[in-house]
């Protein structure tokens, strides 16, 4: 079968949540016509599944005005900009009325397992970047398609590929056999099965991010409930604590961010959290009454938890790109130009350098990750920065090179300045205003009693995983 001319063919956008649907959005802008592909059954499938955790940006920052425009016709309005979303306000009161708009251009429970180029896998150079791209597509009523593109976004995401607890990148000895056990996102403590597994228990909260912030402070509200007491977190941290090791609290320019950290400071000063700090999860073992027991790669072992929480960020599935010429950065796996203005090894203070176009090119032309995967494994995305690259990646697609590289980002301060510190380097080694304070110990902070050391870390945070 012979491909259309590139000129005919639609731009395939992988993923229906904020970046793709306004990648498709800029797309119709520029007068191009975009196909979304969805694996989910509605708009923002994933973001629906932490719908019950509130953004820390508000409505004005996390709605893009193109894809506002497309809405405005519709009668739609946009809500408050200046209040603060759940995730489940941000899918049912945007995400679904903006793919409502572009109608059959959004498909649902379409799975994309493979990209390539038109007769040509990775290693063919012969005439290569004249061939249109092809994807492959398994829809859920078990269908098969390939559909051809001119241009491929992939806004997938990394939800569905979640960090795993062991400190090598690796799951931890015995984390599958205690699947029961561990989950990997921020509980909803209203949800009464789930309020059920926390009540009255002992629960590990791995990570040391926004993600686990939220879950320190939703614990310690339980543990202030009529139904809650003796609820006990146990928060796991890779590194030691420093005075940043909160956020920014008040110095952060998105005040609901620095609120999470400066609540998840209080479930530990208050005695609803301990920390243990140089904390490397190398072992998840279970113990004849079900519980579970964490054991450190330096031996140490944690008493028995009933429940373990794992937030240690999370990574991009490249699987279905495996033919196509990607040139991906070998610790983020985020594109090799954006990856040095995102690394938490380096990056600090919430500010990322404006990009677009240009830093999520490929060597294979016409393919760009945008939206949380253009991260890899860094943890500081925000909503706004998808907006802008997809705006931009628009663009260059329709040969407007000139807007295209017109970028403007400005980020809000994180109130964390200095730089990450490197991992493994001596306290006195590290510069005082680093994000991490590098010696392992056990901290105990405020309440903290001596006796119940705890464990702590979280994804999404200055420093990372």
């Amino acid at each position: 079968m012979n491909a259309p001319a590139l000129t005919e063919l639609p731009v395939v956008v992988v993923g229906a949540g904020p970046a793709g649907l306004a990648a498709a959005a800029h797309l119709v802008d520029q007068g191009l016509e975009p196909l979304v592909l969805e694996a989910g059954p509605v708009a923002g499938a994933a973001v629906r599944e932490w719908a019950h955790v509130k953004l820390f940006s508000t409505w004005g920052e996390v709605v893009d005005p193109t894809a506002e425009k497309l809405l405005a016709p519709t009668g739609w309005t946009r809500p408050d900009p200046a209040t603060y979303p759940s995730g489940g306000d941000w899918a049912a009161q945007y995400l679904e009325p903006l793919a409502d708009v572009l109608g059959e251009r959004v498909r649902f429970g379409a799975t994309v397992t493979g990209v390539s180029r038109t007769g040509r896998d990775r290693i063919v150079d012969a005439d290569r970047e004249t061939q249109p791209f092809v994807v492959h597509v398994e829809y859920a009523d078990g269908r098969e398609e390939r559909i051809f593109a001119r241009a491929v976004i992939d806004a997938s995401g990394t939800w569905t590929a979640p960090s795993p607890a062991g400190a090598s990148g690796l799951p931890a000895l015995g984390e599958k056999a205690a699947a029961d056990r561990v989950t990997y996102q921020v509980p909803d403590l209203k949800d009464p099965a789930v309020r059920a597994r926390h009540a009255g228990k002992r629960t590990a909260v791995i990570g040391s991010g926004a993600s686990a912030f939220t879950a320190l402070a939703y614990l310690a509200d339980l543990a202030k409930s009529e139904d809650g007491q003796d609820t006990k977190a146990v928060w796991i941290l890779r590194r030691g604590i420093s005075g940043s090791t909160f956020g920014g609290g008040t110095a952060d320019q998105l005040p609901a961010r620095g609120a999470l950290g400066l609540a998840a400071k209080a479930a530990v000063d208050d005695g609803y959290a301990d920390a243990v700090t140089g904390f490397r999860t190398e072992a998840i073992e279970r113990e004849d009454s079900g519980r579970v027991v964490l054991v450190a790669e330096d031996g140490r072992r944690l008493e028995p938890v009933d429940e373990v929480i794992v937030l240690t960020g999370f990574r991009p599935d490249l699987s279905f790109l495996s033919e196509v010429r990607l040139n991906l950065d070998e610790r983020l796996q985020a594109p090799v130009d954006l990856a040095p203005l995102i690394d938490p090894n380096q990056h600090s203070c919430g500010t990322v350098y404006p990009h677009g176009h240009r830093e999520l090119s490929h060597p294979e032309q016409g393919v760009y990750l945008v939206g949380m995967k253009s991260y890899g494994r860094a943890p500081t995305f925000l909503a706004m920065t998808g907006y802008e690259q997809v705006r931009s990646v628009a663009a260059a697609i329709a040969g407007d090179i000139e807007s295209a590289d017109r970028v403007e980002l400005t980020l809000p301060e994180t109130g964390v300045c200095g730089g990450a510190g490197l991992f493994d380097t001596p306290e006195a080694d590290q510069d005082a205003g680093g994000c991490c304070a590098p010696a392992p110990a056990l901290v105990q902070i405020g309440a903290v009693p001596a006796a119940e050391p705890d464990e702590q870390r979280q994804a999404g945070g200055c420093c990372g995983s």
